[in-house]
C-alpha cells in the first residue's frame, strides 16, 4: 500500500451515437464514437486503516447520490473486494462535470477509482479484469479506462476499437438546466421505432474518423429525435448552438448535455457571448 493519490477524470463527448435494437434482458446495443476532453473531475484516494469507502465531495452534495450509489465508491469497493480488503480507501470528489448530462462524469469517477485503488494495493488485479470491472460498472466505463483519447465502442460500450486522436480544437459545451434519464430516454427510441422495421448500414474507415470536418457529416445521434420532442428548450438550445457555425454541433449521450467544436479558440469565444446563460451553463474546454 502506497501513499494517496490524485487523478483527473474527464468528460467525454460521443461524437455519433446510434442505438442499436433492445436486446432480450431489456439492453440496448450501441454504436458510438467517443471523444475524451479537458472537462475533468478531480478525485483524491488516501488508504486509510479500517476497511471500507469513505467519499467527501467539495461542491454539491446532492449531485452525486448516495454513496451506495456513487459509481466511485462501486468501483473501489469491486477492487478492495478482490484484494482481499487488507485497507480502505477515502475518496476526495471536486466535482465540475455535470451530472445526469450525458457527459460521463461518473463513470470517468469509476475508471479513475479502479486505477486508483489497484494502485494503492500494488497492482494486484490484472488490466483485463478491470476492464471486466469497469464492463460491470457502466458502458462508458471500459472508455474512460482505455484512456485513449478517440475510440470507437459498441455493444454496451465495452467494446473499443482506439483510434489515432483528431487534431485539438476547442469545444463548447451547453448544459439546459434539465436532467434527462437514461431508462427514459431509451424508451422514447423504442416508442419512435415501433413499427418502423430494420435500421440502414453504415460503413465506417478511419479516413472517415480523420478531420473533424469529415466526422462533422456523419455526425448523429439517436436520442436527438426523441429528447428534442420531449423538450423543446432542448432543441432551442441546440439550434442556437448549431448557429454559432461549429464544425460539428450535437446532443452528448441521451443529454441534455449539448457540445460544439470550432475552427478556433476566437470562435469558440464569440459563439460563448453570443449565448450568454439564456440557454444554460455554458463550459469553454477542449477536445483531447
Amino acid at each position: 500500500m502506497t501513499g494517496g493519490l490524485t487523478l483527473e477524470a474527464a468528460a467525454k463527448l460521443n461524437l455519433f451515437l446510434r442505438v442499436l435494437a433492445r436486446e432480450e434482458d431489456g439492453y440496448h446495443g450501441i454504436e458510438t464514437l467517443f471523444c475524451r476532453v479537458g472537462l475533468a473531475d478531480t478525485l483524491t484516494f488516501e488508504p486509510r486503516e479500517p476497511t471500507g469507502v469513505t467519499l467527501d465531495v467539495e461542491g454539491s452534495r446532492t449531485d452525486v447520490g448516495p454513496d451506495e450509489e456513487n459509481l466511485a465508491v462501486r468501483a473501489a469497493r469491486l477492487v478492495l473486494d478482490a484484494t482481499g480488503n487488507r485497507f480502505g480507501v477515502a475518496i476526495t470528489l471536486t466535482k465540475r462535470i455535470p451530472v445526469a448530462a450525458g457527459l460521463g462524469g461518473g463513470s470517468s469517477d469509476a475508471a479513475a477509482a479502479l486505477q486508483a485503488v489497484n494502485a494503492l494495493a500494488g497492482n494486484p488485479v490484472p488490466r483485463h479484469e478491470l476492464f471486466q470491472f469497469a464492463a460491470r460498472l457502466g458502458a462508458d466505463v471500459p472508455f474512460f479506462l482505455s484512456g485513449a483519447a478517440l475510440a470507437l465502442g459498441w455493444g454496451r460500450g465495452e467494446r473499443l476499437f482506439v483510434v489515432p486522436p483528431l487534431p485539438r480544437a476547442p469545444v463548447l459545451v451547453l448544459c439546459p438546466p434539465i436532467a434527462i434519464p437514461t431508462v427514459e430516454a431509451y424508451g422514447w427510441v423504442d416508442q419512435l421505432r415501433a413499427g418502423a422495421g430494420r435500421r440502414g448500414a453504415v460503413a465506417l474507415d478511419l479516413e472517415a474518423l480523420a478531420s473533424w470536418g469529415s466526422v462533422g457529416r456523419m455526425a448523429g445521434n439517436d436520442f436527438e429525435v426523441p429528447v428534442f420532442g420531449k423538450h423543446p428548450e432542448v432543441r432551442a438550445a441546440y439550434e442556437a448552438l448549431a448557429a454559432t457555425q461549429p464544425l460539428v454541433c450535437r446532443l452528448s449521450g441521451s443529454g441534455a448535455a449539448l457540445f460544439a467544436i470550432y475552427r478556433s479558440e476566437r470562435d469558440r469565444e464569440d459563439a460563448r457571448l453570443r449565448l450568454g446563460k439564456k440557454f444554460g451553463r455554458v463550459i469553454a474546454t477542449e477536445s483531447a
